[in-house]
């Protein structure tokens, strides 16, 4: 029995302390440290798996392995390339794919940086459509686009799109389908068994969980699809460090671990917060009166780490995030220490002033409510 056999039959936690270790061999250690190598010894032919830092290196499999054996546990033909950051891999995704005079559909609500994508789709002669996620509503931007990227739940405003049914429509008219997964991650939801032909996601975020590394992955549902990317890899050197791969491995073994407390953390968070008079449009897809939680709970297994939600003024929410004390101010999210921030700062949202992404640590429910809760208190005036 190989170790990838192993992991397919396996619960969420035995596999992600598992997924993607190498045969084991007598001395040697368990997940190997990584490898450092521009070049490797290559006599004659140049055939084998690895030929020249760019193209492979052994520690980029075993992290590609055990992301894959996340995304699609059990599902033959998948591949997963590494990336050295989310926007990266989102970059390898769009460009790979489509040429001038394609159409491709974003959400309008998405990630912050997508706008600049969109820019530089429409320099290259490609037709951007967009709309919003919630409600489906890109299905109504959808006919005659080479690919629909699909981002649920949105960051920052935390609305979900049925991925099924999107799928269906886009395949339907021969649309290809990316699935922004990094809010979920892979233990939270798996695009590619909701029919989508890309989960592609950031990395640095709750997959990995602890703020210390950069890093983006792309998963495809087979190997054809995956050339393009590849090729896009190989031409503009989007490559991952060596030691980023290794540790981002080594944080996959508490991807369980971490997602259960922080997904049980944020709704927690989110609880508290509905008593409270000067919170207004609270977002958490896993509070049952969620607008999104319906459809989120047919196609999510967690929830995430994220709430949102909005004070009155700028100044309060300043003054919330100065008072609080085990919440770091700190944009990103996912990460082990709890981060909330103002995303109005960055001028990149569509959200009010006051508007907060919070994201929920690992630290004792107790202790985080009692410092939120205190926050608002003393920010209040």
């Amino acid at each position: 029995m190989t170790s990838g056999d192993f992991v397919t039959g396996s619960g969420d936690g035995t596999r992600a302390v598992r997924a993607g270790l190498p045969e084991p061999v007598k001395y040697e250690p368990t997940l190997p440290g990584p490898v450092f190598a521009a070049h490797f010894h290559l006599p004659g032919e140049p055939t084998g798996p690895y030929t020249y830092g760019r193209d492979e290196n052994p520690t980029w499999t075993l992290l590609e392995r055990a992301i894959g054996e996340l995304e699609a546990p059990g599902r033959d033909g998948v591949e997963t390339l590494a990336f050295p950051s989310g926007m990266a891999a989102i970059s390898a995704t769009l460009f790979s794919q489509l040429r001038a005079g394609d159409i491709v559909v974003l959400p309008d609500d998405g990630y912050q940086v997508l706008p600049l994508v969109r820019e530089q789709l429409t320099a290259y002669g490609i037709e951007v459509r967009t709309a919003p996620t919630g409600g489906d509503a890109q299905l109504d931007v959808l006919d005659g686009a080479k690919l629909l990227w699909i981002e649920t739940p949105s960051n920052p405003g935390l609305d979900v799109c049925d991925i099924r049914r999107l799928v269906a429509a886009a395949h339907a008219q021969g649309t290809l389908v990316a699935v922004d997964n990094t809010l979920a991650t892979p233990l939270g939801q798996r695009p590619l068994e909701l029919g989508a032909d890309f989960s592609v996601a950031s990395g640095t975020k709750m997959l990995t969980g602890h703020g210390d590394i950069l890093l983006g992955y792309v998963t495809a549902r087979d190997a054809a699809l995956m050339a393009p990317v590849r090729r896009w890899r190989k031409v503009v050197g989007a490559i991952p460090g060596p030691m980023e791969a290794w540790l981002a491995h080594r944080s996959l073994a508490t991807l369980q671990l971490r997602a259960d407390r922080q997904t049980a953390n944020a709704l927690t968070i989110a609880e508290a917060l509905r008593n409270r008079s000067e919170v207004t449009g609270l977002r958490y897809p896993g509070l049952p009166d969620d607008p999104s939680h319906k459809i989120a709970a047919q196609q999510m297994r967690r929830f995430g780490c994220v709430v949102s939600f909005t004070l009155p003024t700028r100044a309060r929410a300043d003054r919330f995030l100065d008072a609080l004390r085990l919440v770091d101010d700190a944009t990103s999210f996912g990460g082990v220490r709890s981060t909330a921030e103002r995303r109005g700062r960055w001028g990149g949202d569509a959200v009010p002033e006051g508007f907060i992404r919070f994201s929920a640590g690992a630290e004792d429910p107790e202790d985080l409510v009692a410092d939120v809760l205190r926050a608002l208190d003393e920010s209040e005036y």
